[in-house]
């Protein structure tokens, strides 16, 4: 890999997501791929392809992806860097291990992965290195070299963007309630076994503080919850739960909550069925008012920082200091040996990788 800011050979850009199912019939192999290697019981297979069925059997996300990498494709093109765009996925079509034979054919060398994942864990990180290295060896020996751009959690433009949607989603409250609301971040529960391994809750809990911060909302009125746990019940994840949170809100007398999906960066399945179905009726039930903000998706700023990110790998902004905010500095370009160690037993999350699209 080369080191930040240091011009290179990159040929191609190629954008690496989660992936999900377009057609009604490819809702229970697809939920097959996620699960698979994991134990993940049938029933709760069977539970989630009901929520894809009940919003209209497809998952938004692979509509979303594409519409980011056409705002990439403009950003790029501001920027001047003339870099083909390429896309697999994890889970479904494109498949990485099809994009990547693509890329062979076409003569791409090197590449520079733009994965959809702001934060560090074994799913979001080295599980998407380790899908990227599969897709190499079953591309051949010519397959191309890839790199990734570093993590955002802390990137100014990435707290921007999400203190944005914010804003817009107190606005619907009301500004005469503004002291009362109280905001709820939520991002997909792990595994504990998975969280020993990296720096998902401290890189989660950073964001959350940062975008607070940005909005005015003090540190007695917000909070950080989990949603999306999925695997066998026995094993712990992180938690609290957002239902369980709403429902201790609720006891100590709020009634006005801002839910935000900072652990996601698109309003995909998990979103709109844990969010805008189970949360919904769960306040709804209590007496809350909620309101839902949206996710990064293809705000303005968020594309401008995946744009950053890649000038910084090409050389584009050569002796330039990496750009964050907040505590802990940039992420570093390369990821070291000891980077989101898997957890000791194959307990992944069988939905939407944490802190991706």
């Amino acid at each position: 890999m080369t080191a930040r800011g240091e011009s290179s050979a990159y040929d191609a850009i190629l954008v690496v997501g989660f992936g999900g199912p377009e057609r009604r019939e490819d809702v229970m192999p697809f939920l097959e791929n996620v699960a698979r290697g994991r134990n993940v019981p049938y029933e709760r297979l069977v539970e989630v392809a009901g929520h894809y069925h009940d919003l209209g059997g497809a998952s938004p996300i692979n509509s979303q992806v594409r519409a980011l990498i056409a705002c990439l494709r403009s950003e790029l093109n501001r920027r001047s860097i003339a870099l083909p765009i390429f896309w697999g996925n994890r889970n479904w079509d494109p498949f990485l291990a099809d994009t990547l034979v693509k890329m062979t054919a076409a003569g791409v060398k090197r590449a520079l992965a733009v994965v959809l994942a702001a934060y560090s864990s074994y799913s979001s990180c080295r599980q998407y290195r380790e899908d990227i290295a599969r897709a190499q060896a079953a591309a051949g020996p010519d397959a191309p070299h890839v790199d990734k751009i570093r993590l955002f959690y802390n990137h100014p433009d990435f707290i921007a963007a999400n203190s944005d949607r914010v804003l817009g989603a107190m606005a619907t409250l009301g500004v005469e309630n503004r002291d009362a609301q109280h905001l709820v971040f939520t991002a997909h529960s792990i595994p504990v076994a998975m969280a020993r391994g990296c720096d998902y809750e401290q890189q989660l809990r950073e964001a959350c503080r940062l975008v607070a911060g940005e909005v005015g909302i003090g540190s007695e009125r917000w909070s950080l919850v989990y949603q999306s746990r999925s695997g066998r019940p026995s094993d712990p994840w992180l938690e609290p739960d957002v239902l369980d949170h709403l429902r201790n809100l609720r006891s100590r007398g709020v009634t006005d909550v801002l839910i935000h999906p900072i652990g996601f960066l698109s309003d995909h399945m998990e979103v709109l069925h844990d969010l805008d179905v189970e949360a919904r009726d769960c306040a709804l039930a209590l007496g809350i008012r909620l309101v839902r903000s949206q996710t990064v998706g293809t705000h303005d700023r968020f594309v401008a920082l995946l744009g950053e990110l890649i000038a910084e790998r090409t050389g584009g902004l050569a002796g330039q200091t990496p750009r964050s905010v907040g505590r802990f500095g940039p992420g570093h370009a390369i990821c070291p040996d000891a980077c989101c160690l898997p957890p000791s037993r194959p307990t992944a999350p069988l939905g939407k990788t944490p802190g991706s699209a």
